[in-house]
């Protein structure tokens, strides 16, 4: 059923959080609608929140508490005065039970009709109504007898490989790929014990396994009178275990028939469900251009930039004026495509252990900006990546006039892009865009499983320039500090002379590294058996550039602490803790009651609670950084007052860890 016509929106409640809440404030603004940011414990700083002209705090920081509080989102919404509620996409997006609450609180909900977002997102009630509307669908089994036995029996029909899938979710979640019939029970009743896990249900279907196919969706958008139009199709093949990771617009290998062909099947989808807003409809499309459904998301997508490149439309400002019921005023023929659009998910994560999300203080986050380049974030330096929340850092999207001037575009980004305190993917995202398969447009479905196994994402060693730079970047750093403040020079730099070399070490597998300068600007560095002639040709703050045997480079450092240093060298960071700063760090704090962190890393023990008695060398704590382990001890005798970190916490330099109050004699 369509909504009330003509209804005035004035003001806005953005129900997310980070980049996405950003993007719709930026909108929103545009068109003169007082925005309101919701945010929880963790988020109260947040970008999003600065951003808004007006924040409402909706709970704890577990997202269950907060973002996917129904009652908490309508209760800001009503409090702060809201017209109307942009879900975002994720959270509470697609549950049709917030599109009710939001109706029934007399709030326009920016979306569509909790109909057609409850029927599509079933994905076995979705595919038998798709298959009634005479849309290509892929072979399967999408039926209500889900006993072992049935489903089974169904794969004999379907044929192996098979694809056993959630009917509730998405995301890759509850989704199995299987091969051969001796595996099916395993997976199954992994699938269904994940499924009922993420999304309360373990009903499941069964397809046809397509082998390298591409993921491709269609954009839609309808409006309330019935009108239906296409806005082109997203490549999102690049994928790690269902979760998108690069996305372009238009497809590499579509023509403009297969396009039409796609896009009249999209449209039918949507009219079929009677559609209004925002959609996506996704495909998958095989070697021979036959394309199948998969599923219908009833929202704005995260890789919406890509469109809105090539198109010039905004699809915010679209999903905005169709919700308070316009027409379109587009009409297919008035879609025009003009260039080409790559867009890359960074994340903070750690490739080589099985991208396990990286949380921590962004102590430098410098997205690089230029001609064709645009970045949609939700964070700056200074912000805590927390634990709570998808850990994507920024969309960075590159622009072009062709697909290889936008690839290009883009890779200089992120190679120009600097993050300094948490691990990302930012090297792998570089990694990608260069391979072959990729350049040539042929990534397929299966393109990081075939390129990226664990060998090539297990931790990379230190390689010689960024050892280099991260010592000579130390020296240069502690020197003008030194010099500027008209300070005696600390003993080490003392000791770091021409005439005696001293002997640094920095942790990377305890490897000593000699130092020895020839002038103001000139070093022989030694290690692992090996000689390096250094000349420092710039310095500042943030920069180098150095002459290593012959070769000119240019890299970002930050010293974090008194004993971290971080360097990015062509978008790809290194961690090195100078361990003399660690035991200098160590003398000057012995005796003091507050025990801090001397370098970054992870709390991987703690052995005393406040209230505690401890004596000097007492074990305190054991903070892992770059893969050892350091003891924190006690350094007087006396009562543990307070402890200021958990098990598992990421520690900064200079964090205080706990606090001991002297005993008395």
């Amino acid at each position: 059923m369509a909504r009330e016509l003509n209804q005035s929106i004035t003001s806005i409640l953005i129900a997310n959080r980070g980049e996405i809440a950003c993007r719709i404030i930026r909108t929103a603004k545009r068109m003169g609608i007082r925005t309101i940011a919701v945010y929880s414990d963790a988020d109260a700083q947040a970008l999003h929140v600065k951003q808004a002209d007006h924040a409402v705090h909706i709970g704890a920081s577990p997202a269950t508490e907060s973002y996917l509080s129904i009652d908490a989102v309508i209760h800001a919404a009503k409090s702060s005065g809201a017209d109307a509620v942009h879900p975002g996409y994720g959270f509470l997006s697609e549950t049709a039970d917030f599109a009710r609450a939001c109706e029934a609180a007399g709030i326009i909900f920016i979306g569509p009709g909790a109909d057609a977002i409850n029927l599509m997102g079933d994905k076995a009630q979705a595919k038998r109504r798709m298959i009634a509307a005479g849309v290509p669908c892929i072979p399967g089994y999408q039926g209500e007898d889900q006993t072992d036995d049935n489903l089974l029996q169904q794969t004999k029909l379907i044929g192996f490989p098979v694809m056993v899938k959630a009917a509730a979710g998405g995301g890759g979640r509850g989704m199995r790929l299987v091969p051969t019939g001796e595996q099916f029970m395993d997976a199954l009743h992994d699938a269904r014990a994940e499924a009922k896990s993420a999304f309360g249900s373990d009903q499941l279907i069964l397809e046809r396994a397509i082998q390298q196919p591409r993921h491709v969706e269609i954009q839609i958008f309808a409006d309330q009178f019935g009108h239906v139009i296409h806005l082109g199709e997203r490549d999102c093949s690049v994928q790690r275990r269902h979760q998108k990771v690069i996305e372009e617009a238009p497809c590499p290998i579509i023509t403009d028939k297969l396009r039409a062909e796609m896009g009249a099947v999209a449209v039918r989808a949507a009219k079929d469900i009677n559609y209004f807003g925002a959609g996506t409809v996704e495909f998958l499309l095989d070697s021979s251009g036959d394309f199948f459904f998969l599923e219908m998301n009833t929202r704005l997508q995260v890789e919406h930039p890509v469109t809105e490149l090539i198109t010039g439309l905004d699809l915010v400002e679209m999903q905005i004026r169709v919700a308070r019921g316009e027409p379109l005023g587009l009409s297919q023929e008035d879609i025009h495509f003009t260039g080409h659009a790559i867009e890359a998910r960074l994340y903070a994560e750690n490739p080589a252990e099985d991208f396990k999300p990286s949380t921590g203080r962004l102590n430098k986050f410098r997205l690089a900006n230029g001609d064709g380049i645009r970045l949609d974030s939700g964070f700056k330096a200074g912000d805590e990546v927390s634990s709570f929340y998808d850990p994507m850092l920024a969309k960075v999207i590159g622009y072009g006039p062709t697909r290889d001037i936008a690839r290009q575009r883009l890779v200089t980004a992120l190679k120009d892009s600097v993050i300094f305190g948490v691990e990302t993917n930012q090297s792998l995202l570089i990694n990608i865009l260069t391979q072959a398969n990729f350049v040539t447009g042929n990534a397929t479905t299966g393109f990081i499983q075939d390129h990226f196994g664990a060998g090539t994402l297990e931790d990379i060693n230190f390689p010689a320039d960024a050892i280099i730079i991260a010592c000579l970047s130390r020296f240069k750093a502690s020197l003008t500090k030194a010099l500027a403040t008209s300070l005696p020079l600390p003993s080490p730099l003392l000791n770091w002379s021409s005439a005696t070399p001293i002997q640094t070490a920095f942790q990377f597998d305890e490897l000593p590294v000699l130092v020895s300068p020839l002038d103001r600007k000139s070093f022989r560095i030694e290690f692992n058996s090996t000689s390096y002639d250094a000349k420092i040709l710039s310095f500042n703050s943030e920069q180098i550039e150095v002459e290593i045997s012959g070769r000119k480079l240019k890299a970002f450092w930050q010293s974090c602490g008194a004993a971290d240093i971080a360097v990015a060298i062509e978008g790809q960071s290194y961690n090195f803790i100078d361990m003399n700063s660690v035991f200098a760090t160590r003398e000057a704090q012995r005796g003091a009651g507050d025990i801090i962190a001397p370098m970054h890393g992870t709390l991987a023990k703690l052995f005393v609670k406040a209230g505690d008695v401890v004596t000097a060398g007492t074990r305190l704590a054991i903070l892992e950084a770059m893969k050892m382990q350091h003891e924190i001890l006690a350094d007087i005798d006396g009562t543990v007052t307070d402890v200021g970190a958990n098990i598992g916490d990421q520690i900064s330099a200079n964090q205080l860890i706990c606090s001991i109050s002297e005993a008395t004699s």
